[in-house]
């Protein structure tokens, strides 16, 4: 034989491998039933307001929010301001925007704020969303209000762009992948935040979510095998240990989780919600992937070195693997750390331009949330590197891969491992 598959470790005896396969579906089947179990316990029943916040945007009294394409724009008397002059005040000059709506109808004009433009002007061609006051009749000397750019195409492209980028690449498993993804990220949508909504348990529906996503998207990247349920494993491993950590945590650091508009809106239309389980859950959320990342390679890490070095001991291959283990720990450590600092830059700059000094700012309000958070998925993070190596070293050795084990195969799994020895030669 001239090559091998990768998938599977070779000089492997169907005994032991069928032993080690029972084994860790012996630890996986009853955490899967469990998740499972839960999932159908917390299944959202839609008992809760859908549309409590839609009266503050668009429907109110008559007003419609819609979008349309902008023409041009043009330096001129501000139209929020006509009319002044004839009660004794001042017509200021402003940017103003001139749009088409996408419904059709008369050319409109917008007053974009000015902190808006000194970032990104509005060019023409460009799309936006307003506010459309004509029928209720707007108390602020304009029919139309400003609302966002709509940015549903750019972002399309980029995301096609990413699953091209990664089916290219990666091949089918890297589809595989894609699938996996908007899976999970559909079942969170379906089935986590409506039963927050709802005011279930946020640490109950993050772990059940989080360890049933985990359960699907591993093994249909992956395939259903032993290298995949060790990273199961591990992933559950470290998943516990950040649910654990966020939960003493939130309590013992004051943690509120109302720091954000976001988080105070929530409080304000579903109060049922608990603001400081909702930051729990999105620990969990944010760990579940770089977990995910980290044990899978970890796994493989330590199929490769059995089949590049069959006689190594249970030792030897734990040590070799973790020293690989401790590189995708730093650079991993670097990977949230910096992704979570570029997210708040802005609020480092204030710290910059105030005299409280990164200290207090690093632990008051939403920082000390966003610091707590990266510490947390860390530890979770590390610890899940050296379980997840143990469980791959015990399972490669109980397929009978390597030296010990190879005296033990019958006459075919000699033959075998002296095949597979002269493909490698």
């Amino acid at each position: 034989m001239g090559h091998h598959h990768h998938d599977e470790p070779i000089l492997q005896d169907p005994q032991r491998r069928r032993r080690a396969s029972i084994i860790l579906w012996a630890l996986l089947a009853p955490i899967g039933a469990l998740a499972l179990v839960m999932v159908i316990a917390l299944w959202p029943q839609g008992n809760y307001d859908k549309f409590a916040l839609s009266g503050s945007t668009d429907t109110t009294g008559g007003a419609v929010m819609a979008t349309g394409t902008v023409t041009r724009s043009v330096f001129q008397d501000c139209p929020s301001s006509q009319g002044l002059e004839d009660v004794g005040g001042k017509v200021l000059e402003c940017t103003v925007t001139y749009v088409m709506p996408d419904d059709g109808g008369a050319e409109i004009q917008l007053e974009i704020p000015q902190e808006t433009l000194q970032s990104r002007e509005a060019r023409a061609g460009d799309s936006l969303r307003y506010l459309d006051l004509s029928k209720v009749g707007s108390n602020s000397g304009t029919d139309f209000v400003f609302v966002d750019f709509v940015r549903t195409f750019p972002m399309a492209l980029l995301a096609i762009a990413y699953g091209l980028v990664v089916v290219l690449v990666a091949g089918w498993r890297g589809a595989r992948a894609m699938i996996g993804l908007i899976g999970g990220i559909a079942f969170m949508i379906v089935f986590m935040i409506p039963a927050l909504l709802e005011g279930g348990n946020p640490i109950l529906v993050g772990l059940t979510g989080a360890t049933a996503i985990m359960f699907v998207a591993l093994y249909f990247a992956h395939g259903l095998n032993a290298k995949t349920s060790t990273a199961l494993l591990g992933t559950l491993f470290g998943l516990g240990v950040t649910a654990g950590l966020a939960l003493w945590l939130t309590d013992a650091a004051a943690l509120t989780g109302a720091h954000d508009e976001a988080a105070m809106t929530l409080s304000t239309v579903a109060p049922q919600i608990s603001l400081p389980g909702l930051l729990i859950c999105g620990v969990l959320i944010g760990g579940m992937g770089v977990l995910n990342d980290v044990t899978i390679t970890q796994s493989a890490t330590v199929w490769e070195l059995a089949e590049s070095a069959p006689k190594a001991t249970a030792t030897e291959l734990f040590l070799r693997g973790m020293r690989i283990g401790r590189d995708h720990i730093a650079s991993t450590v670097y990977t949230i750390a910096f992704a979570y600092a570029g997210a708040a830059l802005p609020v480092l700059a204030i710290a910059a331009l105030s005299n409280q000094g990164f200290g207090t700012t690093l632990s008051s309000g939403e920082m000390a949330e966003e610091v707590i958070r990266i510490l947390i998925g860390s530890i979770g993070l590390v610890l899940a590197i050296p379980v997840t190596t143990g469980i791959a070293v015990l399972v490669v050795k109980a397929t009978g891969t390597g030296g010990a084990h190879g005296k033990s195969l019958g006459g075919r799994g000699r033959r075998a491992a002296l095949s597979a020895n002269h493909s490698h030669e």
